[in-house]
């Protein structure tokens, strides 16, 4: 059963190295959680070293950049490592002619890679970073052109492994639903974001770089508020976690505008994942 705290700070003295989901965590998509950065901020005041680990599909300076823009301080995190960083990988070592599927302000995903955008006949890959239009499109809006790809054989790169995000009140789909739409109709993805490793094992050596030594894994926790991203990656990658119970999966266990801890809980198990510790929002 996850321990409910009621600070960062309580746990602080515990670990080294704090890995914190960004999207849901510090912010909802239009406004920071101040808490959040306050609760970071602090604990690298005590020697924590904090690494921001997201599956935004950008690279990380466009995502410092948006950090500022939404109000999350500077001083809140070490370092970032994002899904799109990861995911550069996966594009150089694929095909050269990708099919690009996502708005245009992601396409600095592509920047320094060698590789053609291209039309839906001539691709022999697909780099996916979200919707067209998220505000109103759905995975099945897309069917007729992934039901092509898939018996062409024609991998998809899904540069954030999201299923959905908060963005102010509403949940929005991400690439995550476009990929796993994509495995429903037979389709092959390659994936390095959360819940995969590769994100993981760039973090951590991000906070080595940090610390300027090496890393005990048995102190490092991780944050989030993802079942499929954030809360089944830590736990498979053998990283105690500190879940965040008011982020997309609140509606299942909120009686009265709080959560219930007994639903939380029953519901944890339910989905077989087992946080070391739980809160509403980080403070």
């Amino acid at each position: 059963m996850a321990a409910r705290i009621e600070n960062l700070n309580a746990i602080s003295d515990r670990y080294d190295v704090v890995l914190c989901d960004v999207w849901g965590v510090l912010h909802n998509g239009v406004d920071a959680f101040a808490s959040a950065s306050d609760a970071l901020s602090r604990a690298r005041e005590n020697g924590l070293t904090v690494v921001l680990i997201t599956n935004s599909p950008r690279p990380s300076p466009g995502v410092i950049s948006q950090l500022r823009m939404i109000g999350v301080a500077d001083t809140a995190y070490d370092r970032i490592v994002t899904s799109g960083d990861v995911t550069r990988t996966l594009i150089a070592a694929g095909p050269k002619k990708i099919f690009f599927l996502g708005p245009d302000r992601d396409l600095s995903l592509l920047d320094g890679i060698d590789v053609v955008p291209t039309d839906v006949s001539d691709a022999e890959a697909i780099v996916c970073t979200g919707f067209f239009d998220d505000e109103k499109e759905v995975p099945e809006d897309y069917h007729e052109m992934l039901a092509g790809f898939s018996a062409r054989s024609i991998p998809l790169i899904c540069a954030n492994p999201d299923l959905i995000v908060e963005r102010g009140s509403r949940m929005i789909p991400c690439a995550g639903a476009i990929a796993a739409y994509y495995q429903q109709l037979g389709g092959a993805t390659r994936i390095a974001g959360k819940p995969h490793s590769p994100i993981y094992e760039a973090s951590l050596v991000a906070a080595r770089d940090a610390r300027g030594g090496e890393v005990d894994m048995t102190r490092v926790v991780a944050i989030g508020d993802g079942m499929p991203t954030d809360v089944r990656g830590a736990l498979d990658y053998g990283l105690d976690l500190l879940y965040i119970s008011g982020g997309i999966h609140a509606a299942e266990y909120t009686v009265n505008g709080k959560p219930d801890e007994a639903i939380l809980n029953a519901w944890l198990e339910r989905e077989n994942a087992t946080p070391k510790y739980w809160m509403q929002r980080l403070a």
